[in-house]
């Protein structure tokens, strides 16, 4: 699997031009004060404009009139027997109908991705359309051996323009459930994002950074005794029928046809320069951000050092207080760390379920790791507690940072069900948040781990992958010019193939890698 398009026809990061107010220049590295309300609401429109581009509505007479992919067919272009390692591979699809016909319009959701099993290596590809039913899908050669091109058609552009459409309408395709204690009882009533106008409402609401959920209102209970939530997919959808079958196994993830067998790679003595810059914060990445080879994650643009064994990760984390903020992608990095050194000891925080703050502790070598959940919307089966739930840019506000602090966050996954306005806000808190922890602690490592890709059969409407893609674009670009490091986790799991929200211990671990070369 691998890239798909993105908002300005090249690979992301460079997806947007950077926000500018009307009003005001630009300054790439330095850190400015909390924007004002309007200008927040002007870049969140603006980010939206753009994505809107990239899934304009569509029309759907028939399933037969939509994309196929075992109908489009791959061009490989300038074909030859044998290609050199840091040559590019660029193939042009071409989109035709389930009657054969070409397509006239772009739009499909590709993912793309060039792999060598045995060397266990796997690179993402770029993706452009050009709005007329075809598109140029570029590769780097990051490796010799013999490699196999996939190229998926995840999505045709009628569906994305479906799910895309769905996806604005409404805020109810999860049920969230709110306890209130009463002093002797509990009293279960709906939360959410929009509720019935008719009730009454409690607003759980941080003014400053407009960010709302509300509970009803149990008769005769304060708002201030909510104690627990939990959720569950709402059997809601805003798809008609015809559009749902653009969604079932047999029209999506389908193989495009390919014209062209495996690709043969030759070191050919002209072996990738290696970048001689060791990996740091703040630097631009192009995409891909790197390649998987032998199992380990090699960045294209910066050195990176592979922390092996005990001892070096332990050197790097002397001294060390690091905060994990996000959500269960993130406390999968404080598992493995637990795991991996024993002498971090994770102590009890006398709460209950996974979702409930984590600490763990070195004593000895002065090493500290908090992980904490993010707030609302918090999606799954578990029942939580609400006593620790604020918002990222109000914990990132009580870090007094330090040279020796480092700060990872993560959004993503628990958004996919809602309108993306709320994800973009949400993130654009913790950005001016990170903006005022930079001002008074510029020393202050700060790092963003991209969302992963997911299963490939996650339900479309509320979790599928697009609605991830549409965030991870949306996401870089409200980071791009604020001096954090990059953790290009949509990358990694697409170059490793995960396909796993939660994906493998050995794809953690490059991203904990990652984090350490940052750090140290």
């Amino acid at each position: 699997m691998s890239m798909m398009w993105s908002l300005e026809g090249h690979a992301p990061p460079i997806c947007f031009q950077p926000y500018q107010h009307p009003d005001e220049s630009p300054h790439p590295t330095t850190a400015k004060p909390t924007m004002l309300p309007s200008e927040v609401d002007w870049e969140i429109q603006e980010i939206m404009r753009r994505l809107d581009r990239l899934a304009p509505d569509r029309p759907f007479v028939h399933l037969n009139a939509t994309t196929s992919a075992q109908h489009s067919v791959a061009t490989l272009l300038h074909p030859r027997d044998t290609y050199c390692v840091g040559e590019s591979l660029e193939i042009r699809v071409e989109a035709r109908d389930h009657w054969g016909r070409p397509k006239e319009y772009g739009g499909d959701f590709l993912k793309t991705r060039i792999s060598t099993p045995a060397r266990k290596a796997g690179a993402s590809g770029k993706v452009e359309d050009f709005h007329n039913g075809t598109y140029l899908v570029s590769f780097t050669l990051f490796w010799e051996g013999q490699v196999s091109v996939s190229l998926l058609l995840f999505h045709p552009s009628e569906g994305t323009s479906a799910l895309w459409r769905a996806r604005k309408r409404g805020y109810d395709k999860v049920i969230f459930t709110g306890s209130f204690f009463n002093g002797s009882s509990y009293v279960n009533t709906e939360c959410g994002f929009a509720l019935d106008s008719g009730a009454e409402w409690c607003e759980y609401l941080d003014r400053h950074e407009q960010q709302a959920f509300y509970c009803v209102k149990p008769p005769h209970v304060p708002c201030g005794a909510l104690f627990q939530m939990k959720s569950k997919n709402k059997p809601l959808s805003y798809l008609s029928p015809q559009e749902h079958s653009l969604l079932v196994r047999a029209n999506v993830n389908g193989a495009i046809e390919k014209r062209f067998g495996a690709i043969e790679v030759l070191q050919c003595n002209n072996q990738i320069t290696s970048p001689r810059e060791k990996c740091k914060i703040g630097q631009h990445s192009p995409f891909p951000t790197g390649f998987a080879w032998q199992g380990a994650w090699t960045p294209v643009s910066c050195l990176v050092t592979q922390f092996q064994t005990l001892d070096q990760i332990n050197a790097c984390l002397t001294g060390k207080l690091i905060y994990l903020l996000g959500d269960s992608t993130l406390r999968q990095w404080m598992e493995y760390l637990v795991k991996h050194v024993p002498t971090l000891t994770p102590m009890s925080l006398h709460e209950f379920g996974k979702l409930q703050p984590l600490f763990a502790l070195d004593l000895g070598r002065k090493i500290q790791v908090h992980w904490q959940r993010h707030s609302y919307p918090l999606i799954g089966s578990a029942i939580y507690s609400v006593k620790v739930n604020a918002y990222l840019d109000q914990v990132i506000d009580e870090i007094a940072g330090e040279r020796n602090t480092a700060v990872v966050f993560t959004l993503g996954q628990h958004f996919r069900p809602f309108p993306i306005d709320i994800f973009i806000r949400r993130a654009m808190n913790v950005r001016e948040a990170i903006r005022r922890l930079l001002l008074r602690s510029p020393d202050t490592k700060v790092i963003l781990k991209t969302e992963n890709t997911r299963e490939m059969m996650a339900e479309p409407e509320r979790f599928g992958d697009f609605h991830g893609y549409m965030q991870y674009l949306a996401m870089m670009e409200v980071f791009r010019d604020i001096p954090v490091g990059i953790i290009d986790a949509w990358d990694m799991t697409v170059a490793f193939g995960t396909n796993d929200v939660h994906p493998p211990e050995h794809v953690v671990g490059n991203q904990i890698n990652m984090f350490l070369n940052y750090i140290c």
